[in-house]
């Protein structure tokens, strides 16, 4: 990158409008996608119409700009039930159709002049008021936005990461629940999707000796993902095709085959060192064959789709904070609601109990005095959440 020299961080302004820009256009992709979801429904089409979304939209600003980079950051992905992540299938896979009580997980990312905004988020095909889920499948849900919530009161800084990751590990335990083992939440900087410090969840031994301790800092920016399992929390390669790659910038290597090259000089073109998919090229059987060298020769990291055992579901919300000077803001989330899971099970921890029922918004921190006593009330399965909205 020619200015590396000088990092642009949200310490200015501008770059908090294009982070903020990424995150509307991230956040209303979301939701379209979410309203789609029908029984009947094929993933496939929800991937192309999230992605035909956000290449709309991204499209419309800084239009003078003709050099700016803008578009997907992170393809959209859906994945049930046991699917962990990154399930994107191209037109040429086998497909999936939605059907009702399906535990639906939505990924996807936006970016402005490589700002990066992600989001992520879990419902239930069917789930109404009049048709709450329960059981496993609500634990899970109700798990994972908790530990979401957790980690929005925990990523500001002075704090540590491995805060989040006792907590996610304390609230999954008390739904019955596990992260998904090593799964990592980056920082975010421009152009690069996974900075080098990260929370990482329910590390393994191996892993947590391994794991670098970081605090969080001003000016910072985190995509924070919470993955969360019915099971045992260990994800495997399920052997689908991996449709989803990134350029890794640091590794160099002569591509024998003309089909290789032609591939990869569309990817560092089009897509930079941003997550793909290999349904955005035209020709879609010349992309499977070019990015096996590429991938054989690690010019191109794989994002593998992952699978927790049959008959468990995984749950998933990601969201995007900037650790501003007067407090983190959250500028990605998904429309939640959570009277439409209902489990038997709760936060037990008290100090999180007191976490969760604090105020996350910036503008509450102020009245807080006032509202403590009625938040006291408030039951400890869902953190107050109007405010936020409010912003």
């Amino acid at each position: 990158m020619s200015d590396e020299e000088q990092e642009q961080t949200i310490a200015e302004d501008l770059v908090v409008t294009k982070y903020k820009m990424g995150g509307d256009i991230a956040n209303q992709a979301l939701r379209l996608v979410v309203e789609t979801a029908k029984p009947g429904v094929s993933v496939l089409s929800l991937c192309e119409k999230g992605d035909a979304y956000i290449m709309a939209e991204t499209g419309k600003v800084f239009k003078k700009e003709k050099e700016m980079k803008k578009g997907i950051a992170f393809p959209t992905s859906v994945s049930v039930n046991n699917c962990v992540c990154h399930f994107s299938p191209l037109k040429s896979d086998p497909d999936y159709t939605l059907k009702d009580g399906d535990l639906v997980k939505i990924d996807l990312g936006v970016h402005v002049d490589g700002f990066i905004a992600n989001v992520a988020h879990s419902f239930v095909v069917g789930a109404s008021k009049e048709n709450p889920i329960t059981g496993r499948k609500a634990d899970v849900v109700k798990a994972a936005h908790l530990c979401a919530e957790a980690a929005l009161r925990l990523v500001k800084p002075g704090n540590q990461n491995s805060q989040v990751t006792e907590a996610w590990n304390k609230i999954a335990q008390s739904f019955k629940c596990s992260p998904i083992e090593g799964m990592l939440s980056h920082q975010l900087k421009q152009h690069i999707i996974d900075g080098e410090k990260t929370i990482i969840q329910n590390p393994t031994d191996q892993q947590r000796k391994d794991h670098e301790k970081a605090e969080f800092e001003v000016h910072e920016v985190y995509a924070v993902d919470v993955l969360i399992s019915t099971g045992e929390g260990k994800a495997r390669d399920g052997g689908l095709r991996t449709t989803i790659y990134k350029r890794d910038p640091s590794k160099q290597y002569g591509l024998k085959m003309k089909t290789s090259r032609t591939f990869f000089s569309e990817v560092e073109r089009r897509f930079d060192a941003m997550p793909f998919t290999l349904r955005a090229f035209e020709d879609e059987a010349k992309a499977r064959l070019g990015v096996v060298e590429c991938a054989k020769h690690e010019l191109l990291q794989p994002f593998s789709v992952l699978q927790e055992k049959e008959g468990e579901c995984v749950a998933q919300f990601k969201f995007t904070v900037l650790l501003m000077a007067n407090g983190p803001h959250r500028i990605t989330n998904g429309p939640f609601d959570p009277e439409l899971y209902k489990s038997e099970h709760e936060v037990q921890d008290p100090e999180l109990r007191t976490l969760l029922q604090s105020s996350a918004s910036r503008k509450t921190q102020k009245k807080k005095k006032k509202k403590a006593s009625k938040t006291a009330e408030n039951a400890t399965g869902q953190p107050t959440e109007e405010t936020e909205a409010a912003e």
